[in-house]
């Protein structure tokens, strides 16, 4: 398996060292490679790179605040020939923090460092999968959360994240609808919308284009209406 990277250098030699070591490793593919922080945030954005190789001192933003200013953070590796920023990178939860001129044994060492916190969090999010019925594991401020599912009120999504809403309470984490639905078991929950999942039980009303539950009126998306219907009907949901 290959994990994708980019560098963000604003040093063309610092660039062309660490491009060389990436080329080095069968394990890596570079998608790319940009000078200060306003270039690694479209490039980052445009493919999702799972590591970057970030310098810390550069115009503009630096290495740091670049990383502070990410919702989805991936796997961070600081090159600089700073070291007094060590601390600092690490509170950020940055892999590792090389020292330049970087040789390729740490430059190694460093990889192997994400590549194990990627396959380890690609873990957790298989293993998150509920082997009971009657609730699942999402990962939420860095750990993972039970959710009981006859507590959920309903589901919304927001590109990258999803928003679990259970009375007092909204959790987010980072997945897609698609996956979280495929989670979720269809006798009880049904999607009404691109944006929403909802609990079937806590529906409060049912009008031609939105549903209620509790204090919220959420939208029935005209893709997914004849589905829905097809579920009231069949389990006499609104009495």
């Amino acid at each position: 398996m290959k994990y994708t990277c980019i560098i963000v250098d604003d040093e063309p030699l610092a660039q062309d060292v660490l491009e060389n070591y990436v080329n080095k490793l069968p394990s890596l593919q570079l998608v790319g490679k940009c000078s200060n922080a306003y270039e690694a945030m479209e490039l980052l954005r445009a493919s999702k790179a799972q590591i970057v190789f970030l310098d810390i001192q550069m115009p503009g933003i630096s290495g740091l605040e670049f990383l502070r200013s990410l919702q989805v953070k991936p796997a961070v590796v600081f090159t600089t020939a700073h070291a007094e920023h060590a601390v600092e990178g690490f509170e950020l939860d940055a892999m590792d923090y090389l020292l330049k001129p970087i040789s390729f044994d740490r430059f190694t060492k460093a990889v192997n460092k994400a590549i194990h916190y990627l396959a380890l969090e690609k873990q957790e999010e298989q293993q998150s999968i509920a082997d009971e019925d009657d609730h699942i594991f999402v990962k939420a401020d860095k750990k993972m959360v039970k959710i009981n599912l006859s507590d959920v009120l309903y589901i919304e999504g927001l590109k990258d994240y999803v928003m679990i809403f259970i009375p007092g309470q909204r959790i987010i984490t980072l997945q897609t609808m698609k996956n979280l639905e495929e989670r979720l078991p269809s006798a009880k929950f049904i999607r009404v919308h691109r944006s929403f999942i909802i609990a079937v039980d806590k529906l409060k009303s049912i009008s031609s284009h939105s549903v209620e539950i509790g204090a919220k009126q959420i939208p029935i998306g005209k893709n997914y209406k004849e589905e829905f219907m097809k579920v009231v009907d069949r389990q006499n949901i609104i009495k």
